[in-house]
């Protein structure tokens, strides 16, 4: 008897080969069953994971019907010719090879499975298992203790920020560290906050102690005590975004402020760095009284986190998945910024190449004199940290190049400054 995974790819064989064309109806689960030979179970499991997959389109009452592939191809290639960058030197996408795609894409079958759990929406402070997966790793990594109530999840930072300026005194003046969070200062001002940067009189302050800076400047324990201590004296909140924590080197893991704090201060972190960019799930730990006022303000706030990405997220981190992926990424991103950084120093021998000293980042000074759209003429995009007086220093992180690419965007970046 055929597997269910013998009949997907027989199907999808037929729909790639175009024996079946955008808008044939398939065969019935019951009438495939009998055509292939296998139980009606085995036949909806295949087209349920045909229809996950984008090749047949479920329509109630009437069965299953082939999808427009063509146009699927067709708008993919239209995005790529919209962009010429072939070099992303931002540390903005993830390399292919980074990530499993085949262990993610099990999990979110198996949450697809659980038809009952998607027929309603996800709890506006995100599903409780995947809030007690997370309260244990956060305890485990980073001695973050906070019971699953105190977590809310999010699709990215940017709405756990908003939900949080729902909740905070319209009257507060927040301070940054500096102008980079451009969203989240942009969110603050949008709420009517009053932003600043570097005020020592605010009242709400936002703060990323494992990266400062696009430098990857990690804050000192000394420093975080000061913090902490400030924030005591003057009745001050503190919003640690623990941005980067499990992508330090050179340093021994410092402890967050929120396990050396006395009950004032917001956690936030984030599993798209760990997984990739487009799997948005981020949460935050509230302090006692915002957990109170978020549990007022819930019936207004709707999950913004998909519910198959969480019921999936949530097995994989029970499964120890986590763990090993942030492993797999430290090995390869570091493989490759030495690298990157060692063919640049080859390459450039008269500009100064420095890996940053707790992070993954490539810092580039050297002579320049051209436009700057010299970088995306030459399908390269990268962030300029300084350009003044023919002196330019970029902040390079080769994250999302390929291995076998590194020698060629080596080349293509010498080439635009020096050619």
């Amino acid at each position: 008897m055929k597997k269910y995974s013998q009949v997907y790819e027989e199907i999808k064989n037929m729909i790639v080969t175009k024996q079946l064309v955008c808008g044939d109806k398939a065969p019935s689960v019951r009438k495939a069953s009998e055509l292939f030979g296998v139980s009606t179970t085995t036949i909806q499991n295949a087209y349920f994971d045909l229809c996950a997959d984008g090749y047949l389109i479920a329509h109630p009452k009437s069965g299953y019907f082939v999808s427009d592939i063509d146009e699927i191809n067709t708008r993919e290639e239209t995005v790529l010719e919209k962009s010429n960058i072939k070099y992303d030197l931002t540390g903005g996408i993830a390399d292919a090879d980074s990530f499993d795609f085949t262990v993610w894409q099990r999990y979110i079958k198996s949450a697809l499975r659980q038809k009952e759990r998607l027929l309603s929406y996800s709890e506006p402070q995100g599903e409780y298992d995947l809030r007690c997966a997370i309260s244990g790793y956060i305890r485990e990594k980073r001695n973050v203790i906070a019971s699953p109530d105190r977590i809310v999840i999010g699709a990215g930072v940017q709405p756990l920020i908003q939900a949080l300026c729902i909740m905070l005194d319209k009257k507060s003046v927040v301070s940054f560290p500096d102008k980079s969070f451009v969203q989240g200062i942009g969110i603050f001002n949008d709420y009517g906050f009053e932003v600043h940067t570097r005020d020592k009189d605010a009242d709400i302050i936002y703060v990323s102690p494992s990266h400062m800076t696009r430098w990857g400047d990690v804050m000192p324990i000394k420093r975080r005590l000061e913090l902490i201590d400030y924030s005591v004296k003057h009745n001050s909140l503190v919003i640690e975004d623990d941005y980067e924590n499990e992508f330090l080197y050179n340093v021994k893991p410092t402890p967050s402020l929120f396990a050396l704090g006395k009950g004032n201060i917001v956690y936030i972190g984030s599993f798209s760095a760990m997984l990739l960019p487009g799997i948005r799930i981020s949460f935050m730990v509230l302090t006692e009284e915002l957990e109170k006022k978020f549990k007022e303000i819930a019936p207004r706030y709707a999950q913004t986190a998909g519910k198959t990405e969480q019921i999936a997220l949530c097995q994989y981190i029970r499964d120890g998945h986590i763990n090993s992926q942030t492993r797999k990424i430290r090995r390869l991103y570091s493989a490759k910024t030495k690298e990157f950084a060692k063919l640049l120093k080859e390459e450039m021998p008269d500009a100064l190449v420095e890996i940053g000293e707790n992070t993954l980042q490539i810092v580039l000074r050297c002579r320049f004199n051209k436009d700057l759209s010299v970088f995306e003429e030459m399908g390269i995009s990268v962030f300029v940290e300084k350009y003044k007086d023919n002196e330019l220093v970029l902040v390079i992180s080769p994250s999302g190049i390929l291995q076998n690419e590194i020698k060629d965007a080596v080349s293509a970046l010498k080439k635009a400054i020096e050619s």
